[in-house]
């Protein structure tokens, strides 16, 4: 866990209530908080790094506002629509406000070294000086609601589900497009017997992105394009398909007990063991062991 976010902050008015949550991927902070406000309530907010935040669910009373502006900037208004904005490192941000009950949001905190890693060449350090206020797309919120569930789940997926979902909306709110030939190449076969290698021997474990870029040579946002060209899946899908043969295999010998085969193939309960494979597999462990097991 290498990178933290810093914040200067000065805020008055808000309360936040139990559910906080958070998740860190890969060079990603990513929080979610709910806050009761009083009627008057706002903030001053300043970070060295970039970050996006998602208005996800809002109260009001009738008459409230709420705004957002740079400091010395026009105020936009958000009308209290679920919005998501990109803010850029060093900008200084006051929101201001008035007959607000309950606020839920999201905020993803990134470096841009690490956001240079998954991009390369593909990144355009210009839109990172570009703030984007209250925007108010489908596409965005689905993916903000996407990654809101998994910081809240009791049962997180994979590693990688996270960096695909965060990879995706910083790709989408920056407008990063790759070039053509890039995004429809394919690992080469070297490439693609390591890094299915390496995911097959460390399947039980959380695999980062990172990772599996720096065994391919590429940046990450090729490599995942290129990933799923050569084997019809994203990484996190295939690593889970992989962990699941290994389970399977354990299956096999009847002599292991289904509490057991969670524990050694990584999982934190037999309840989430359970789950995870009838998602896969639509049998629960016990039904499938006695369809397919000698």
């Amino acid at each position: 866990m290498s990178f933290l976010p810093q914040m200067q902050t000065r805020t008055e008015g808000f309360s936040v209530l139990r559910n906080f949550h958070r998740r860190y991927w890969d060079g990603m902070v990513v929080d979610l908080w709910d806050v009761d406000c009083a009627v008057d309530a706002g903030g001053y907010y300043m970070g060295p790094h970039p970050r996006l935040f998602a208005v996800l669910a809002a109260r009001r009373r009738p008459e409230g506002s709420f705004v957002m502006a740079e400091i010395g900037g026009p105020l936009v208004d958000a009308c209290y629509r679920r919005s998501v904005s990109f803010i850029p490192a060093g900008l200084e941000l006051r929101t201001e406000m008035s007959g607000m009950q309950f606020l839920q949001h999201l905020d993803l905190h990134f470096d841009v070294d690490g956001l240079t890693r998954r991009f390369g060449e593909d990144l355009p350090l210009d839109r990172l000086e570009e703030p984007k206020f209250l925007v108010q797309d489908q596409r965005l919120l689905l993916l903000a609601d996407l990654i809101a569930a998994e910081c809240a789940s009791p049962d997180p997926l994979h590693h990688l589900y996270g960096d695909g979902l965060t990879l995706a909306l910083l790709i989408d709110v920056l407008k990063i497009a790759p070039p053509t030939l890039r995004s429809r190449s394919r690992l080469a076969p070297w490439q693609l017997r390591k890094v299915t290698a390496f995911m097959e021997h460390n399947c039980l474990r959380a695999i980062r992105l990172e990772e599996l870029a720096a065994i391919a040579g590429l940046s990450q946002s090729h490599f995942s394009h290129a990933f799923k060209a050569s084997t019809g899946l994203p990484p996190h899908q295939w690593q889970l398909r992989a962990r699941m043969d290994r389970v399977k295999a354990l299956l096999i010998k009847r002599d292991m007990s289904l509490t057991t085969v969670a524990a050694e193939t990584g999982f934190s309960d037999p309840a989430h063991f359970a789950r995870t494979f009838r998602r896969h597999t639509g049998l629960s462990p016990s039904a499938w062991r006695k369809a397919y097991a000698a």
